[in-house]
């Protein structure tokens, strides 16, 4: 239970609904109590009526609204028939009232939970937003997605159905018993005797109920995970002929799952057989103890009727115990580990809420990178200075360190030693958003949304774009004239991930993302590995022009010789081993000059040389 409170935040939120919905429940149940003891009164004129009965005095309600109802139908004890009439229609119309009561108590109290469940999806889903790229490569997106999906619709069974049955049940109970003690103590502590031995058997329930759902919400994130990345590798499954292998891994995860979820409700099935024991038991020893009271007492067989009609109505709240018990118990559990994310904080904070202008020079002073969750040592002692509006080539071998560099620089992890300066100032110094709003990124693994092409050249303007600039940001990427051939052009659908595209349209689309902000900064990093020669000597061709004045990194594997960059850096595991410019670095005759005379070579036609 105590991973639940940090729920009470929202009942303090929507405090009216809930006061209000409280208020029906307690309503609905007192109205529901006046029934037996109108049937009671119904029942002891009947009996002072039977032939040989025998006179005895009138008992006094306590309930001063049966009593009321009770002095009004005095005059008419005279005339049976419509005594028991009115009698009828007052218990049908105190059903009707309390089946209203319960109408407007579901609609308080479970609204109010769907209320609770959009702002807690909401909660989670920001967090998530904010938690660091490092969060993301050691979590699985499945699990991520359980924990806002599954996770928090158990928690709203809490906030709902289980907080409103169990007020229901409280005030049913509580209800019941008061007036049950208040006709015959002792025949009440009869009928009471064995909750007891019910408390025990929910305790002990309880326990190892939510021990099991923590193992099966467990076991659903894997579950989860294992569905989402079949989905989403599905052509490798089929081009390696895989589904048979990956089948029997899915089934083996939902065996597991399956065995421990019939063990959770094997577990809760002794709820209920458990609950209508009891009920049997106060039944019984109603009827019986109570009708042998009757026996000397006349005035009894009211009593005894009415203790029935309780035990009856006490039914479906006992046995609803259990089941509340079990949805607390899984909601507790599904809390605790949804409080897991939201209690993780991010390594990258943005507490700066100030926005900053990024220009200047850029320098990488003597920094140092290890990997937290692999250990990789990517850079080491790494220094590089970038003046303001230079065109950096950053070159190397896979696994050399160049994708580190241009994460650094974005801040999305933060340098083990050493540090990273944008005109002076230290990277973790700028506020995140400003930092990457004015930073044009174009990751080696492009990722496109489910949307139309002009969403996704536009989504780092937030949407807010004109069809022109959309137009100019695909022709500098060398894409327009194939989005003109899509079916409805730039309001084509391209499906998830870009599945309908080809690798370079990806990858076009990608750099025309990153080039409609018109950043001071843009860093591409492989983006055109995808391309054939042609297309990406167009596109270099169009980025000379758009980068005139912007500082520029472009991180790759091979030589881009129609471009006259200012620096060329070369990288092999996270130290510059050759820095220069092209001719230099030919004299030089290491590792650029080597991977230039390989590219020549495969190259179809002869490369041109620097303008």
């Amino acid at each position: 239970m105590k991973h639940l409170k940090v729920l009470n935040k929202y009942f303090w939120k929507y405090r009216v609904r809930f006061i209000v919905g409280i208020i029906f429940v307690v309503t609905s149940n007192y109205f529901a109590v006046l029934a037996p003891q109108v049937t009671g009164y119904v029942v002891n004129q009947v009996q002072q009526r039977l032939p040989g009965a025998k006179p005895f005095a009138e008992r006094s309600w306590h309930d001063p609204l049966v009593q009321w109802f009770i002095n009004i139908m005095e005059p008419m004890k005279g005339n049976f028939s419509k005594l028991v009439t009115i009698c009828c229609i007052v218990i049908l119309l105190l059903a009707v009232l309390r089946g209203v009561l319960m109408f407007f108590m579901r609609q308080t109290m479970i609204v109010m939970s769907r209320h609770i469940e959009y702002d807690q999806k909401n909660e989670v889903y920001k967090h998530y937003q904010l938690l660091d790229t490092n969060f993301y490569k050691t979590h699985s997106t499945g699990d991520m997605m359980n924990r806002i999906a599954e996770d928090v619709s158990r928690v709203r069974m809490y906030t709902g159905p289980a907080i409103m049955y169990l007020i229901n049940l409280v005030a049913l109970i509580g209800f019941c018993v008061v007036n049950m003690v208040r006709k015959d103590p002792m025949l009440t502590l009869y009928v009471l005797a064995p909750l007891p031995v019910l408390a025990i058997t929910i305790y002990t329930v309880n326990t190892i109920i939510h021990k099991k759902s923590e193992k099966i919400q467990s076991l659903l994130s894997d579950l989860t995970t294992n569905a989402q990345e079949s989905y989403s590798g599905i052509r490798v499954i089929k081009s390696f002929v895989q589904e048979k292998a990956m089948f029997g891994f899915f089934e083996k995860n939902s065996e597991e799952y399956k065995k421990n979820a019939i063990g959770l409700a094997k577990v809760e099935s002794i709820y209920f057989p458990s609950m209508a024991l009891m009920i049997g038991l106060s039944t019984l020893a109603t009827i019986l103890i109570g009708g042998i009271q009757a026996l000397n007492d006349p005035l009894k067989v009211g009593v005894v009727v009415e203790f029935v009609i309780y035990i009856n109505m006490l039914q479906f709240p006992v046995s609803a115990i259990g089941w509340v018990a079990s949805m607390i118990q899984r909601a507790s559990a599904s809390q605790k580990r949804l409080n897991e994310f939201l209690h993780t904080e991010p390594v990258i904070a943005d507490n700066i809420k100030e926005p900053a202008i990024v220009k200047g020079d850029i320098s990488f002073n003597n920094v140092n990178f290890i990997y937290p969750h692999t250990g990789i040592h990517a850079l080491k002692n790494f220094s590089l200075h970038v003046k303001e509006g230079e065109k950096i080539l950053i070159l190397g071998k896979t696994g050399s360190g160049k994708s580190t560099i241009a994460q650094l620089l974005l801040h999305f992890y933060e340098a083990t030693s050493g540090n990273i300066t944008i005109a002076g100032k230290d990277v973790s110094a700028y506020p995140l958003k400003s930092l990457r709003e004015q930073i044009s990124y174009v990751p080696q693994d492009v990722f496109l949304f489910s949307d139309t092409v002009a969403n996704n050249i536009s989504f780092g303007l937030g949407r807010s774009y004109n069809e022109e600039k959309v137009s100019e940001a695909a022709r500098q990427a060398s894409v327009e004239s194939e989005i003109k051939h899509f079916a409805q052009g730039y309001e084509t659908m391209i499906g998830e991930r870009g599945v309908t595209l080809s690798g370079g349209q990806k990858q076009r689309l990608s750099i025309a993302r990153a080039l409609i902000k018109e950043p001071k900064l843009v860093i591409f990093d492989d983006c055109l590995s995808a391309v054939d020669t042609a297309t990406e000597n167009r596109i270099i061709t169009n980025l000379q022009q758009f980068l005139k004045d912007k500082t520029a990194i472009i991180i790759t594997h091979r030589i881009f010789t129609i471009f006259n960059f200012d620096k060329i850096i070369v990288v092999e595991n996270g130290s510059i081993i050759e820095q220069g410019n092209h001719q230099s670095l030919l004299n030089k005759d290491g590792y650029y000059a080597e991977l230039y005379r390989q590219q020549s070579m495969t190259t179809e036609q002869p490369l041109t040389a620097y303008k």
